[in-house]
């Protein structure tokens, strides 16, 4: 395969695009498992979300705090 002249920008600009796209990947993987540890020691803790209907009787809104 003939890149020409520009091969080195071809083959880094790929290189560039590679590394950005496995860099976001791996950030958003990252940042969910976080997410979920936190949401499981919230859950553990039972802080529950407003919308979980485990939360509160049927009907009935929690006030917010500092409201």
């Amino acid at each position: 395969m003939e890149l020409g002249d520009h091969a080195g920008y071809i083959i880094a600009g790929y290189l560039i695009t590679f590394v950005v796209i496995v860099g976001a990947i791996w950030l958003s993987w990252s940042k969910g498992r976080q997410v979920r540890a936190r949401l499981e020691e919230l859950d553990a803790r039972g802080i529950r979300r407003r919308s979980d209907p485990r939360n509160a009787a049927a009907g009935s809104v929690e006030p917010r705090p500092g409201t």
